[in-house]
């Protein structure tokens, strides 16, 4: 059985601390690979590694480390088939969406081959008597990303390239269940001219993890995954002196009006809400009708769409969605179905039971649809990150937009109306990171940035765009006078325009 090692110095070597871990197929149950896990020391070995390569790498002009990323861009590109089949087999999704994980990260290596006007400085020329004043943003020497299951190409690459382009080296921590297509983006990054070093891919657990927040070498980090661990990380981090941007759940809730066409809002939170199993932190998993009426027609929408999900290995074409990554993800899933229905709730298609024949070990589910939740239940407090989708009866716009006003996470929400000022108000009094109108998933494209509120993320800057570039290198500002501008004599006071 093949062994996924790491990846320093631009070479593959195995692991040395003696623990490992399985890599499992999903659809199938069965464990394809093992995994090293890093111990300590293998972190200090691959940080040294970054530290040694990192002068040289932050000397490069921009132009020549934007090159490297338009080479890194056409060969995600040829290579494409191959990543998302890779990531499917490992994940689960479908190849489509597998090839859209994909996709979604190389949009952000396409903004950062603009890194040569993203990291100019600013220059003011006789800021005072024969002063000129500039600032330059420097790299912060090494970053660290750890990085979660369900989107194993889309943000590794939403953290290496922005910090690489920076000028940069990297250290890559990501899930130890899906670990191939990291290994191989860091792979397509040698290829595409990247000097061994700049970017190292060490896989473990969270003796990992810690050894990445404690090391005094590591700058910066920036962590996805669950809240508990993203606030974990951000306290481990910043206690040693590190900048952190930590990104945890989400609860995110779709506002239906009355004057919505419902049969887009419905097609809408179908794909929102069940693509890729609900395993997505953008997933809308509440959708809040505003009316009985609206209610009773969307619920009559969902119900056809949700119980002829297609559901599949992602070597079915057709499947609209696939395995969820774990049996451990899956029994944590029906045990909140199951609380769903004890508090009340009314489960209005039931996906439980789904199995699927050849495929009786895999980590199947299909899609479940609630009616009737209400705040005080555990399916709408919880992250289920898996095929369910609760349905909030509202009777007002104001008591609609109360629920994620109040819901402790803030990643991401959307509106469906026809009315642009309550589309305009919405927008502008939601207290939620990333707002779609009309549009049910707003991520951003990648020259915005992304990330949420409340306990979705933890620091003062998101990912991607134009933040990106800030978190990943520091601000020096210069003063500068010369001689013949230099009066004689000492000056005691502090210098002013005045």
């Amino acid at each position: 059985m093949a062994e996924i090692g790491h990846f320093i110095g631009g070479q593959h070597v195995a692991g040395t601390s003696g623990r490992s871990a399985d890599v499992y197929n999903p659809a199938t149950g069965e464990v394809e690979k093992t995994v090293a896990l890093a111990s300590v020391e293998e972190i200090r070995a691959a940080v040294a590694n970054a530290k040694e390569a990192q002068a040289a790498w932050g000397a490069t002009n921009p132009q020549r480390r934007a090159r490297v990323f338009f080479k890194f861009v056409d060969l995600l590109n040829q290579n494409m088939d191959e990543l998302a089949e890779l990531l499917s087999r490992e994940h689960g999704k479908t190849l489509d969406d597998a090839k859209g994980d994909v996709i979604r990260g190389l949009e952000v290596c396409e903004f950062v081959c603009g890194i040569p006007h993203l990291q100019k400085g600013e220059f003011t020329e006789g800021a005072g008597p024969g002063i000129d004043m500039f600032s330059m943003r420097q790299p912060v020497g090494i970053g660290a990303g750890i990085t979660p299951f369900n989107f194993p190409a889309m943000i590794p690459m939403w953290m290496f390239a922005p910090a690489i382009a920076c000028g940069n080296a990297f250290i890559l921590k990501p899930s130890e269940r899906d670990p191939s297509v990291p290994m191989r983006l860091a792979e397509l990054m040698i290829e595409a001219g990247l000097p061994a070093g700049v970017l190292n891919v060490v896989n473990g657990d969270k003796v990992a993890v810690d050894a990445l927040c404690d090391d005094p070498d590591i700058g910066a980090v920036s962590f996805v995954g669950s809240t508990p661990i993203a606030q974990y990380v951000y306290a481990q981090a910043t206690a040693h002196g590190k900048r952190a941007q930590t990104f945890g759940g989400a609860k995110n809730h779709m506002i239906i009006m009355p004057d919505a066409d419902l049969e887009q809002a419905a097609d809408a939170l179908i794909g929102a809400g069940y693509g890729s199993a609900g395993e997505r932190c953008m997933a809308i998993s509440v959708a809040v009708p505003v009316g009985e009426e609206t209610a009773n027609r969307l619920v009559d929408m969902l119900t056809p769409r949700v119980e002829s999900l297609r559901v599949g290995p992602y070597t079915d074409e057709k499947a609209d969605m696939g395995p969820v990554v774990t049996k451990e993800a899956l029994t944590r899933i029906k045990g909140l179905v199951d609380r769903g229905v004890e508090e009340g709730a009314e489960l209005v298609v039931d996906g439980r039971g789904f199995t699927m024949q050849g495929y009786e070990n895999g980590n199947f589910m299909g899609g479940c649809l609630f009616d009737k939740v209400t705040p005080d239940m555990d399916i709408y407090k919880t992250e289920i990150f898996g095929p369910v989708l609760s349905v909030v009866r509202a009777k007002t716009y104001e008591e609609a937009i109360d629920l994620p006003m109040k819901h402790s996470y803030g990643n991401g929400t959307a509106i469906y109306t026809r009315d642009g000022d309550t589309a305009r108000d919405f927008a502008s009094r939601i207290n939620i990171g990333m707002v779609g109108i009309n549009v049910p998933i707003p991520v951003p494209l990648a020259y915005h940035s992304f990330g949420g509120w409340k306990s979705s993320s933890f620091g003062d800057l998101n990912q991607h765009g134009t933040d990106s570039i800030k978190f990943w290198t520091r601000t020096k500002t210069i003063t500068a006078r010369w001689p013949s501008g230099i009066k004689e004599g000492a000056e005691f006071s502090i210098p002013t325009m005045k």
